[in-house]
């Protein structure tokens, strides 16, 4: 079923760059440098027939009064290697089947805590919260956490050590609950062990960090472990979670099974100017996880339904060639995507990740199946789907994405393996992976590939990524699909990363060969080699006006930024591109500071130059880059604004011209009566772009509503509104266009906890000028139980 691999027909280059990789890592060998011994944390081992707590968050049950209390935190935001500003204790309680967890955060203003209702993982450092970050696997690679607000909401998910991200996507199965006290809150959180992905044999100690956020003036985080700024990840300095005992001999052949059908009901109705169309449906659909032992995770899905899940942010795509990526929201998709290497981290960082597996590259799932194994120094997943199709299919080039319909349906299959090279308490991260998506007479594409991530020491981390395709699935001239003689690609990705306390500085290297496509993956442009550096340099916290009443403004971070980076095209005789022809130059001189309530301003100098099409003029963009983003106060939770103003170019247009793009973010949260929280979320943005001899050439604007009543912590109101305008004036060389879309969704929900759901919704979405519209009205029970 998965890749039947062959290396005939790679070129040169690809051989070439695999022995850099191996010099690479060759040369770094000698370079390890062991990690100083940590303090741990001491749980309590509950005795067979001993009264369990109640998870209440009252923390008075006498066996507490026995668990050994850890108070040891400190500061690590917004200045770190400092005494926490306030008390924060935690205690661990080992049953047989979880791990309990008593928080106490005191705090001598408790009027100030933050807490208001929201939806599960939308627990920001803008609310009161507690959490527990905890990695079973003991290799600081990967952990899970969550977060517990001080009203008790929960936010749950994955940090990566590789890219230094935390992933909220993933779901656990836990139970919390809060009290309220007058000398702060207390927070009692149940992790069950069946909810923990965990080595079956020779494992090492677990691994734990608890932090706390305050959200005052200062925008306070402070955590249990010796953690500093220039740790290369947030992991980096986890604790060990000692009085653990035989706990895992005891439960490693535990299995537990979970069984979540589905019932949807759809009425639906479609019209547009030759017509309309109506149906209804009744569907059952089916998730199952099964977990036969403490190593091994089996998720199944069958007949799928994703209407309840929310759309997607509108983004600013006018004036651009290449595709954008979106998040995933899927819940099937979102198991152990560490292991898979999917990341939902920000800009380069995504698109690396996202190179080898791209989940929304599957529009629409019938069935799909996955396996995914965890021991002491490897891990593994395998899944395959059966899709059927409707979405996109993207073949890139150096100065666009084409995207062609998807017009049958396909086989999409994955598997990824990666192991831990062990020298002292440094590890060396070498996986391999192999992605197929087959369309059947329509053809076939295949990938193979290795990523590796290799600490040098405390400051530094090398990684990087080879992958090789094959791919006989083409489309003609009318983009119908085909399939076509074999092409063969290669992608190649190395980075370097330095972090210190004076320097945090990164340089990339990458080429992707024109032919290069995964369609199980995310590569919006191929046929370039680009190389790239940031360097910042770390200022200590100081005041930006020591003078007058701004005196105490203070800067408690501040990093002077230069970003540079070229990009070159490879031959690709097929589309007449000529090799190391220049497509983009950066130069970004600028700066970034942070500052009180957790706020954050950045800007810089776009010295750029560009060129739009092949063989087309390089034009020499000047823009400048300005961006703020802020928690303001309790109501007002959040506001951002980033806009770039000057010489842009126009890319369909091939000219420069006056222009700006503009976003802007705001996020509120009010109390009403009746005890009711208001969520009320907005985001506009709008780009443009002048002709040269006045009037507008193109304008773009896009806006997102969205709000959620909050009736009590199991039922919820969701109202999103969204809608997108695109015009471009007529011109003598360039026709005009002009095109928006709309979509309002409501969608009512009752959820306790993951095991029980139920959704009552209305979608709503127009297209112009072709005027279709579709009207949807949707009813889902989901019920999860244990056999």
């Amino acid at each position: 079923m998965f890749v039947q691999a062959s290396v005939e027909g790679l070129p040169a280059s690809f051989f070439a760059l695999m022995k850099s990789i191996v010099f690479a890592l060759a040369l770094a060998w000698g370079c390890w440098l062991p990690c100083e011994a940590q303090a741990g944390i001491e749980a309590l081992r509950l005795k067979p027939g001993e009264v369990l707590p109640q998870v209440d968050g009252k923390l008075d049950e006498a066996v507490w009064q026995r668990a050994p209390l850890f108070d040891q935190f400190v500061q690590f935001l917004p200045e770190d290697k400092r005494p926490a500003p306030m008390r924060t204790t935690v205690q661990v309680l080992v049953l047989d089947d979880a791990l309990v967890f008593g928080i106490r955060a005191y705090d001598p203003a408790p009027e100030l805590i933050r807490a208001p209702l929201s939806r599960r993982d939308k627990v920001r450092r803008d609310q009161d919260f507690v959490s527990v970050v905890l990695d079973p696997v003991g290799q600081r690679r990967s952990a899970q956490f969550v977060r517990i607000s001080a009203a008790g909401v929960l936010a749950d998910g994955v940090f990566s050590a590789d890219d230094d991200s935390e992933d909220f996507a993933p779901d656990f199965d836990l139970q919390a609950a809060v009290q309220r006290l007058p000398d702060g809150y207390s927070v009692e959180l149940r992790w069950p062990l069946a909810a923990l992905r965990f080595p079956y044999a020779d494992g090492v100690p677990w691994r734990l960090m608890v932090t706390r956020s305050m959200p005052r003036e200062a925008s306070t985080l402070v955590v249990s472990a010796p953690l500093t700024k220039e740790a290369l990840s947030f992991i980096a300095e986890l604790q060990p979670l000692e009085g653990l005992g035989g706990l895992v001999e005891q439960v490693r052949e535990r299995s537990f099974l979970s069984l979540r059908p589905e019932l949807t009901f759809r009425s639906e109705r479609e019209s547009d100017p030759a017509g309309s169309s109506r149906k209804r449906e009744l569907s059952l659909g089916l998730e199952m996880k099964w977990r036969p032992r403490a190593d091994w995770v089996i998720d199944a899905t069958l007949n799928p339904d994703f209407s309840q899940v929310e759309l997607d942010t509108p983004q600013l795509a006018g004036n651009t060639r290449f595709a954008l990526s979106v998040q995933e929201k899927r819940a099937f998709f979102l198991e152990s995507t560490d292991v898979v290497g999917q990341s939902q981290s920000e800009q380069n960082e995504q698109q690396q990740s996202l190179a080898a597996f791209y989940s929304r590259a599957i529009t629409d799932p019938d069935w799909g199946l996955r396996a995914t194994w965890r021991g002491a120094e490897a891990e593994a997943t395998l899944l395959s789907l059966r899709d059927v199709g409707g979405g996109q299919i993207r073949r890139p080039s150096a100065y666009a994405t084409q995207s062609y319909a998807q017009q049958g349906r396909s086989q999409a299959s994955f598997a990824r393996g990666r192991m831990q090279l062990n020298v002292g308490e440094q590890a060396l991260g070498l996986a391999l992976l192999a992605s197929q998506r087959d369309y059947g007479r329509d053809g076939i594409n295949q990938v193979i590939g290795s990523d590796f991530a290799l600490p040098v020491g405390s400051s530094d981390l090398l990684r990087g990524h080879v992958l090789a395709s094959s791919t006989t699935a083409g489309f003609d001239a009318n983009g119908q699909a085909q399939r076509i003689q074999a092409e063969s690609g290669h992608k190649f990705w190395l980075e370097w990363r330095h972090r210190t306390e004076d320097w945090n500085n990164t340089a990339q290297l990458e080429e992707v060969a024109p032919r290069f496509a995964n369609d199980n993956g995310f590569v919006s442009q191929s046929g370039f080699r680009r190389i790239g550096m940031n360097v910042h340099r770390r200022l200590p916290s100081q005041s930006l006006a020591p003078l007058g009443e701004w005196s105490r403004f203070q800067a408690h971070e501040l990093e002077l930024q230069l970003h540079m980076t070229q990009s070159q095209t490879l031959a690709d005789a097929p589309l007449g591109v000529l090799g190391g022809e220049l497509i983009e130059r950066q130069v970004h001189p600028g700066f970034w500071l942070a500052a009180a309530r957790n706020s954050g301003a950045w800007g810089y100098l776009g010295l750029d130059q560009q060129r739009a099409k092949t063989g087309g003029r390089l034009h020499a963009p000047r823009t400048l880059n300005l961006g703020l983003e802020s928690n303001p106060n309790a109501w007002l939770t959040f506001v951002s604004a980033e806009l770039s103003w000057g010489q842009r170019l126009d890319v369909e247009a091939d000219r420069l011209g006056r222009g700006a793009s503009l976003l802007l973010q705001a996020k509120l949260r009010s109390p009403l009566l009746l005890g009711w929280w208001l969520e009320l979320e907005q985001q506009l943005g709008q780009s443009y772009v002048d002709r040269p001899g006045g009037g507008r050439s193109f304008t773009e604007r896009n806006a997102q509503t969205l709000a959620v009543l909050h009736l009590s912590a199991q039922d919820s109101l969701r109202a999103i509104a969204q809608g997108t305008w695109y015009q471009r004036h007529e011109e003598p060389s360039l026709l005009g266009a002009e095109d928006s879309s709309s979509h309002l969704s409501l969608v009512f929900q009752h959820r306790i906890g993951l095991s029980r759901m139920l959704s009552l919704g209305l979608v709503s979405a127009r297209e112009r000028p072709a005027d279709r519209r579709n009207t949807e009205l949707f009813a889902k029970l989901s019920l999860a139980f244990q056999p």
